[in-house]
């Protein structure tokens, strides 16, 4: 077993500082054991760790890093923002440049705007939509994560129409009365929600491709399940496309899917690697957000000069290479077809779900197909399964329901090298 002895000195270290460690839960090695993993520096698609270890980085930062670590039309972008100053609180051309390119490359929007985070897209994204409608509760799904606000904070209640009830405390009873619990992938448990409270709904806010579950697949027509049923009771659908947006395809679920949602939530690839989020819509209802409209929404380094320069290069980036989304695919195909070979001449059962880049091993000969699907898998063989990995260099994402996010810096050998250390599992 390889050791990390300074990263386990950095653990303790960062315990009396921080919150457990770290500044983002599943950072913490909670869901598998063991001590956290600190990178000390990053390029392509190798981790080079505080302990001197590399290892073949399958999250990608959890999604951003479209074309790896230290990306150099991003870095060169942000070096050369940087020289300009950091941050102005005042508007920047570069602001609009970026808006008007992501507003080119994805459909059914017109305006944009930006904050710093995935969670405050969501949140604005919601008063937004509650703001349009004059209506004040939400459906989301169990499984579906669309960051800390306290909205989403939300478990089931005792059946299918019941109001939720909160899953972390510091949630009130009032907010969870207002977010209604729904399965996915099942169309009837949405239908029940909206006929118990037909005037009620402004929003369904989804994953349309969720990666928080590990990777989970919409089974035919439920998307566009959901687009029928908000266009019948005058219910607007919200796509959290944090992780999917600029990742599946430049115009991200909506263009994989089909399906046009009426407002859209990004981050991580929109940002290049830095901290940025967005939300668009057309302009009917962009134009309620203040100071155009009655809806407040506000943030002081919201359209902050160095993340709008990483994310343009980002996008740019995409646009002079749309190849790079079918190389991502077939990589993830790869690795697809070596583990399932692999655990299956092993006899471990297993599902393996996957869609362009994103992709996940369930320890389950079941589909996995919603949230109590994924959470019947045996975690047990997850958590030897990934400090096998780990041990053999290959970085998988520390949880069983987070999805893998591969780059387009992982060559073959890489793939190699990680069924390589599979086979010994």
């Amino acid at each position: 077993m390889i050791e990390y002895k300074r990263s386990s000195a950095l653990f303790a270290a960062a315990n009396q500082v921080i919150p457990g460690g770290v500044n983002s839960p599943v950072r913490a090695f909670e869901s598998v054991g063991g001590t956290p993993v600190f990178v000390k520096h990053a390029k392509g698609a190798h981790l080079h760790t505080e302990d001197g270890h590399t290892l073949i980085d399958y999250i990608s930062s959890w999604g951003p890093l479209l074309f790896g670590h230290a990306f150099e039309p991003v870095i060169d972008a942000v070096k050369r923002a940087a020289d300009k100053g950091t941050s102005f609180g005042m508007p920047t051309e570069i602001e609009t440049q970026l808006a008007e390119l992501a507003v080119s490359m994805v459909p059914n929007v017109e305006k944009i705007r930006f904050v710093n985070s995935g969670t405050e897209a969501c949140m604005s994204a919601v008063r937004l939509a509650r703001g349009f409608t004059g209506k004040h509760k939400i459906i989301k799904f169990a499984g579906c994560y669309h960051g800390h606000s306290d909205a989403f904070l939300i478990q089931a209640g005792s059946g299918a129409v019941t109001f939720g009830s909160p899953s972390s405390p510091g949630v009130t009873p009032g907010t969870a009365q207002d977010t209604l619990l729904a399965r996915y992938n099942d169309l009837d448990s949405v239908r029940a929600l909206i006929e118990a409270q037909p005037e009620e709904i402004a929003a369904i806010i989804i994953e349309p491709i969720p990666g928080n579950m590990g990777c989970i697949i919409p089974e035919q027509s439920f998307l566009q399940g959901l687009r029928d049923l908000c266009d019948t009771h005058n219910i607007l659908l919200l796509f959290d496309e944090v992780m999917t947006g600029f990742r599946l395809a430049k115009g991200g679920a909506q263009e994989t899917t089909s399906i046009n949602a009426d407002i859209v939530m990004f981050g991580k690839v929109i940002g290049g690697g830095l901290p940025v989020g967005a939300f668009a819509a057309r302009k009917e209802i962009m134009s309620h957000l203040a100071p155009e409209g009655p809806v407040y929404q506000a943030g002081t380094l919201s359209g902050n000069p160095l993340a709008m320069a990483a994310g343009l290069a980002m996008l740019q980036s995409i646009e002079n290479d749309p190849d790079v989304f079918k190389r991502l695919a077939e990589k993830a195909a790869a690795l697809h077809r070596g583990i399932e070979q692999i655990l299956r001449e092993k006899g471990i059962a297993h599902t393996i779900n996957r869609y362009g880049s994103m992709l996940s091993v369930h320890f389950d000969e079941n589909p996995v197909v919603d949230f109590d699907s994924a959470a019947r898998a045996n975690n047990d063989t997850f958590k030897r399964y990934f400090h096998h990995m780990l041990d053999g260099g290959v970085y998988l994402p520390p949880s069983a329901f987070e999805s893998y996010f591969l780059n387009d810096a992982l060559s073959q050998s890489d793939i190699d090298k990680t069924l390589e250390t599979l086979r010994s599992f």
